[in-house]
């Protein structure tokens, strides 16, 4: 998600609040939360394993792991400033108290403001620092991190600054930001960025990324598409290179690809599973690009607003439950992997709009997964997008909620970590209590 630049902070000094409001805004939250912020000068007290794989299960210290997570996208460039950087500790504390386990987030911005990397293989090392301290944050409230390494659209650069790179320097192939996936340049480019991150040693926490249980795993790109290759070859060899590129250097973290879940021109769940028509001319196709051996689970969204422009509120969240399973079905039968669902959102923006719908469709896709759980299947885990914190309203979308400013909402993400609970143990490292936060939800 994130369509454009307007989510991030505005002007090139940043955006400044005044001191009273950001004071109300830390008053709100520790007036919600209450004990929520006693945990904020404890070090290191959670220990945390790597996440393995186990066939279609995700697993953590030989016990099944279902994931109920979330999306805070924003979380290193807020990291920068001193004025924003305690929205990711208010945060991660209050997933910490909903039992949530992990945040999606991302771990790029190139060439834009507040760039991690200013130009190919130049990093800013404030920029490195901010993502040192989210990952700190989290290892110390027991939350992992899902980073994703590159967007496929513009905002925080995508894959067209690297176009426009290699194009500025007189190496690049093409100007058309599909050439990120072909040109020889391009791949050297974000190769040295990936290496560059995974081989980084957190100022703060002493270890290498690579070495580090905090992250859950790595995404190769968010919502890849290749358009001017709608056979899909281009996509898949990129994958490929890339995916063996990364488990040479970290063969201990789980990779993904950051498919959207679109059936290729080959598939024949292009007709009857697809959203419409044109999700089949995408360059991507699911099973083929999550197949290959280096890519441990399988990911896919959920926009049935920007999928269908007709389609009924009844219709699309019918929809929901279809997609759902037919991936499901084929993280069990065909790839024999865990599938995420690391995206899904419903917008405000529809008309006639209410809230309830919102908990409505929640409902739908925490239904499914805890279906999956319950039969030790595939349906790995789900991400809402987004979450955020009071005050972030310059940041957010029509998909974006502050969780705990709806009881209602509040209370279906509270009982999904509940129900996965249950089944399963509890592999829930969280500063929480986990009775108390399930207390009356079993």
């Amino acid at each position: 998600m994130v369509k454009s630049s307007k989510y991030k902070m505005a002007g090139g000094n940043g955006l400044f609040f005044p001191i009273l409001g950001f004071a109300s805004i830390v008053a709100f939250m520790y007036l919600s939360f209450g004990d929520l912020f006693s945990v904020v000068n404890y070090k290191n007290e959670i220990s945390l394993s790597f996440v393995g794989r186990n066939g279609s299960n995700f697993v953590v210290d030989d016990k099944l792991f279902y994931i109920n997570g979330w999306n805070s996208y924003w979380f290193m460039d807020h990291a920068v400033h001193d004025h924003t950087r305690p929205r990711i500790r208010a945060m991660l504390q209050a997933a910490a108290k909903m039992g949530l386990t992990v945040c999606r987030t991302w771990a790029f911005n190139d060439g834009d403001y507040n760039a991690l990397q200013i130009s190919p293989g130049q990093f800013d090392e404030r920029v490195f620092k901010a993502l040192d301290f989210v990952i700190a944050e989290a290892r110390e409230v027991g939350i992992r991190l899902l980073l994703s390494l590159v967007n496929n659209l513009d905002a925080y650069g995508g894959k067209t600054r690297y176009v426009k790179w290699a194009w500025s320097e007189g190496v690049g192939l093409s100007s058309s930001n599909d050439s990120f996936f072909y040109d020889p340049s391009i791949r050297i480019y974000f190769k040295n960025y990936v290496k560059t991150i995974l081989t980084r040693k957190n100022t703060i926490t002493g270890l290498q990324y690579r070495d580090d249980p905090t992250i859950f795993g790595w995404e190769l790109i968010n919502e890849p598409r290749c358009i001017t290759d709608p056979s899909g070859d281009t996509l898949q060899d990129w994958i490929e290179e890339m995916s063996t590129f990364i488990k040479k250097i970290d063969n201990k973290h789980l990779l993904t690809v950051g498919l959207e879940g679109f059936y290729g021109p080959k598939s024949p769940k292009r007709k009857t599973v697809n959203p419409e028509f044109w999700a089949a001319d995408m360059g991507v196709d699911f099973i083929r690009n999550s197949a290959h051996s280096a890519i441990d689970f399988a990911s896919v969204h959920i926009y049935p607003d920007q999928w269908f422009k007709n389609k009924s509120l009844e219709g699309k969240l019918k929809f929901v439950a279809d997609w759902m399973h037919s991936h499901i079905e084929d993280g069990e039968r065909e790839l024999k992997k865990p599938v995420m669902f690391t995206e899904f959102g419903l917008s405000d923006l529809n008309k006639g709009f209410d809230p309830a719908q919102r908990d409505e469709f929640y409902k739908i896709v925490f239904d499914v997964i805890y279906e999956s759980a319950k039969k030790k299947g595939a349906g790995g885990g789900s991400f809402a997008w987004q979450f955020l914190v009071e005050g972030m309203e310059e940041f957010n979308d029509d998909f974006g909620i502050v969780p705990w400013k709806r009881a209602s909402t509040y209370s279906i993400i509270t009982r999904h970590t509940c129900r996965l609970a249950k089944i399963h143990g509890g592999v829930t490292p969280i500063t929480g209590n986990l009775k108390n936060i399930c207390n009356g939800r079993w």
